[in-house]
């Protein structure tokens, strides 16, 4: 992969069938210029929407390291995780502490990274990913 890639925008996005339920994650990463670079996406087996989520995110961060990026801007419909990463909002549920410590662990790799909430029209490709893959499970 192209070494001088500075920036990535990464659409993520996390469901459970049930809450909590069979559920999965997926990322859509791209270019600044818009350019898809990879879809991702993994079945997670029993969990929570919300832990969903943050998988997206773990998901993504790892696929990200690989493509040698700088900077992140992420857009998530999840508006709860976003105030989270953003430490905006304190992580009290013990499943999503240990998933936070992941995403901050695995953030360090990065000069900057941006968490922003978009309306679930707006994450439709992620979303699509995590439906196809609970869709095979």
């Amino acid at each position: 992969m192209d070494s001088k890639i500075k920036k990535l925008k990464i659409y993520t996005d996390g469901g459970a069938r049930g809450n909590p339920g069979p559920a999965a994650c997926g990322a859509v990463i791209k270019d600044e210029a818009g350019r898809i670079l990879g879809k991702f996406s993994k079945y997670l087996g029993e969990t929570t929407n919300n832990q969903a989520e943050y998988q997206g995110v773990i998901l993504a961060l790892a696929e990200a390291a690989k493509l040698g990026a700088g900077e992140i801007d992420f857009y998530l419909d999840s508006e709860l995780v976003v105030n989270q990463l953003s430490q905006n909002y304190k992580v009290k549920d013990l499943g999503l502490q240990s998933l936070f410590v992941k995403v901050w662990n695995a953030s360090r790799n990065f000069k900057k990274i941006t968490y922003r909430h978009v309306p679930r029209e707006m994450n439709k490709e992620a979303d699509r990913l995590v439906n196809g893959e609970l869709d095979k499970n």
